[in-house]
């Protein structure tokens, strides 16, 4: 059976990037474990109309992240502690430490993660870091490959064009579950209003899925 790590800093990370490769990968008899650092606390979208506030956001938010695991059928949810928008001033010991308790436990065929510095958001960028740092040490012979999102305007200039490329459209449902569960943060615009999009606009909208391998020097 197929073991895969799934690190990213907030509920939703996962639905847009990654929930249709996951549930292929699920589809197919692999166990994902996936570890959230945080839990969004300090987004700013409340819901539309808002029906949540500074001190409900975080229980609302672990909740939403709970649906989208099932939606997405995640097996293993695990929920770290770290605080919102803050990874970047972690303590890169204390990261490093419980991600490679994870890697130790878990054993992973395959990590995905954001690719540091093209991941637009500051927690983003550290995540990514932390984990390419932690499984870098490990021995060439126990190193999983890390696939990594991505999103910045340079990547062409960068990292060059995605090595990893995933057709999903057979599992657009499971990824609009995803996004649909985390409604405290819902704003797409696809998604909403009085046009229901066609199977066919679903597909072009969401059916494919990038990534890039991190490239480990020895």
């Amino acid at each position: 059976m197929e073991r895969i790590l799934v690190v990213l800093p907030h509920p939703d990370d996962e639905a847009f990037g990654l929930s249709g490769t996951l549930a292929s990968h699920i589809r197919n008899g692999a166990h994902v474990t996936y570890a959230c650092l945080t839990l969004g606390e300090m987004g700013r979208n409340m819901g539309v109309p808002p029906f949540a506030n500074r001190v409900t956001l975080p229980a609302v938010r672990k909740l939403e992240l709970e649906q989208s695991c099932r939606a997405i059928g995640i097996q293993d949810l695990r929920l770290l502690g770290f605080h919102d928008k803050t990874i970047e001033f972690e303590q890169q010991e204390l990261l490093d430490e419980k991600i490679g308790a994870l890697l130790q436990e878990l054993r992973p065929s395959l990590v995905y993660t954001f690719y540091p510095g093209y991941s637009v958001h500051p927690d983003h960028d550290a995540c990514g870091a932390a984990v390419v740092r932690t499984v870098g040490r490990l021995p060439r012979s126990e190193r999983p490959p890390v696939h990594c999102m991505a999103f910045s305007k340079n990547l062409e200039q960068g990292i060059g064009q995605p090595t990893v490329i995933h057709d999903v459209r057979a599992f657009v449902k499971q990824k609009i579950a995803s996004i649909q569960a985390h409604r405290s943060q819902f704003q797409v615009p696809e998604l909403q209003g009085s046009h229901k999009p066609s199977d066919k606009e679903l597909a072009d909208r969401f059916g494919t899925e990038r990534f890039w391998v991190y490239p480990f020097v020895d």
